[in-house]
C-alpha cells in the first residue's frame, strides 16, 4: 500500500510539474502566442522548475521589458540577431525621477536568475542625450550569446554584488561609461565599439571583496575612423576592477589608457590590469603608472571557472 501511495505521489508531482507552458512564441504579425514580449513574460510561471523558452520572431518590438525576479530560468531566443529587435528610448532627462533616474532608463531589465538570451538586438535609441541604458542586468547567472547591445551613454549596466553575467560573441556600442556596474561580467569574443571621441568605455564599481569585475577576453575594442582619445575606463567606485586579456585594441584608445575620474586617490585603489593584448591602442609609453601588467601566473588565474565561480554559462544554451 505504501509503495502504491509513493507511486501515486510521484505521478501527481510529475503531472503538476508539466502544468505550465514551457515554450511561448512572440510574433508582431500575430502568428505566435503573443504580439508583445512583456505580455509573454507576464504569462510565464513564477519560479518554474524547468526552463521556459520565449521564441521571438523577427520584428521591432518597441517596449520596455522587465524580466522580474520571479521569472527565473527564462530563455529568450530571437529568430535572428539582425531582425529581432527590442527597442525603447528612455533617458535620464526624459524620465526626471531624480538623481537615480539612470536606473529606470533601461530597454530590457533582467532580475530573474538563470536567464539567457541569444540571437537578438537590445537597443536604446535616445541617442547622445545623457544616461540611457539599453540592458540592465541585476540577476545572477545571466548569459548572452550572439546579442547586440546598442546605445550611447550607460548602454550596459551589470549590477549586483557578486552577481555573474556572461557575454559571448556580442556587440556592445556606446560612448560615455557604456559598460558599468558592480557585478562580475566576462566578455569573450565580443566587440566593444566606441562611438564618440574623448569618452570612456567602462566605469566599474566593483566592491573590494570581489575578486573579479569586468573582464574582457579575446575581444576587440573598435571605433569609427574619426573617433579618438577613448579611455578604457575610469573608476566609478574606489576599487573598480577591469581586466583586458588577449584582446585587440585599435588606435582610438587614449595613450594613457585609464582615467582617475578627477580623484587621484583612486589611482592607489582601482584594479586595472592587462595581459597579452595587441593592436595600435594596446601599447603606449604614456600608459598610466597604476595600470597593472599581469605576470603569467596571475593571468593564468583568469579562467572562466574562476571568474564565474564554477558556473558554466554554456549550460544556459
Amino acid at each position: 500500500m505504501r509503495l502504491v501511495y509513493l507511486l501515486f505521489m510521484l505521478f501527481s508531482f510529475s503531472t503538476v510539474a508539466q502544468n505550465y507552458e514551457t515554450r511561448l512564441v512572440v510574433a508582431k504579425d500575430g502568428s505566435g502566442d503573443f504580439t508583445s514580449i512583456q505580455d509573454a513574460i507576464h504569462a510565464t510561471k513564477a519560479f518554474p522548475w524547468t526552463d521556459i523558452v520565449l521564441f521571438i520572431k523577427n520584428g521591432t518590438y518597441k517596449e520596455k521589458v522587465n524580466v522580474y525576479a520571479w521569472n527565473t530560468r527564462l530563455k529568450m531566443i530571437g529568430e535572428s540577431r539582425e531582425h529581432t529587435i527590442i527597442t525603447f528610448d528612455d533617458h535620464f532627462d526624459k524620465l526626471g525621477l531624480g538623481r537615480n533616474s539612470t536606473f529606470h532608463t533601461y530597454t530590457l531589465r533582467v532580475a530573474g536568475n538563470d536567464f539567457s538570451a541569444e540571437n537578438l538586438t537590445i537597443r536604446n535609441t535616445a541617442g547622445p542625450v545623457g544616461q540611457a541604458v539599453a540592458l540592465h542586468v541585476e540577476a545572477d547567472k545571466a548569459a548572452f550569446f550572439n546579442v547586440s547591445i546598442e546605445g550611447y551613454q550607460d548602454t550596459l549596466y551589470v549590477a549586483g554584488e557578486g552577481h555573474r553575467t556572461y557575454f559571448e560573441n556580442c556587440l556592445v556600442t556606446g560612448s560615455v561609461d557604456f559598460i558599468f556596474g558592480e557585478g562580475t561580467a566576462l566578455f569573450e569574443n565580443c566587440e566593444i565599439r566606441s562611438l564618440l571621441s574623448n569618452t570612456y568605455v567602462t566605469a566599474a564599481s566593483t566592491p573590494l571583496n570581489q575578486s573579479y569585475g569586468l573582464v574582457f577576453h579575446n575581444s576587440r575594442f573598435t571605433a569609427p575612423d574619426d573617433v579618438v582619445n577613448v579611455y578604457l575606463g575610469r573608476p566609478w567606485r574606489q576599487f573598480a576592477a577591469t581586466t583586458i586579456i588577449n584582446s585587440t585594441l585599435d588606435g582610438h584608445i587614449h595613450s594613457a589608457g585609464w582615467h582617475n575620474w578627477g580623484d587621484a586617490s583612486k589611482e592607489a585603489t582601482s584594479r586595472y590590469a592587462v595581459s597579452g593584448n595587441k593592436g595600435a591602442g594596446a601599447m603606449s609609453p604614456k600608459r598610466v603608472s597604476w595600470q597593472h601588467t599581469l605576470e603569467p601566473e596571475q593571468a593564468a588565474k583568469y579562467t572562466q571557472a574562476n571568474i564565474l565561480r564554477g558556473w558554466n554559462p554554456k549550460k544556459a544554451i
